[in-house]
């Protein structure tokens, strides 16, 4: 085809430039991997994050239930020792009063051989347990078990049975 002699020819010159250039190609796939790995290490790192706050919450909390439990267990045992048997029923859960007037676990316990000495153990959450080894009033040792419960309104542990 021949153009038409009326259209001027193109100036004379380097050539027709395109009007934006060519996106580079090369280290595409370099930056794609490079952004996956950071994301995939910033994923990983908020996750462990958390289980590790998750731990230590759990450890903290499992803490604090023994510390008050072993509280109560001797609180009670103290007021025993010490033939303070008013105070020590009323450190009993409210199953435990319910089944014993005071002036029963008074008759009750002043029957008993005294616990002078002792050691508790780590509470049982799952069973509202704690061991401990108690050394009677003639030095005989026996494994004994605390049963707790927490009142319904303070949340406090209290003592409702101490048995083999």
């Amino acid at each position: 085809m021949t153009t038409a002699p009326h259209v001027p020819a193109p100036p004379p010159g380097p050539g027709v430039q395109p009007p934006f250039p060519a996106p580079p190609v090369e280290g595409k796939g370099k930056r794609l991997g490079l952004s996956l790995g950071i994301g995939a290490g910033v994923v990983v790192l908020i996750c462990s994050g958390g289980v590790a706050a998750l731990i230590g919450l759990g450890s903290s909390v499992q803490g604090a239930l023994n510390e008050q439990a072993e509280s109560a267990v001797d609180d009670y045992l103290t007021a025993l020792k010490a033939r303070l048997y008013d105070d020590a029923y009323g450190q009993l859960c409210g199953r435990a009063k319910r089944d014993e007037t005071a002036a029963e676990f008074r008759t009750r316990v002043e029957g008993e051989q005294r616990i002078t000495a002792w050691r508790t153990g780590t509470f049982n959450s799952m069973t509202g347990t704690v061991p401990l080894d108690a050394t009677y009033e003639d030095g005989q040792t026996e494994q004994l078990e605390a049963s707790l419960d927490q009142n319904t309104s303070t949340g406090a542990f209290e003592v409702c049975e101490l048995g083999e």
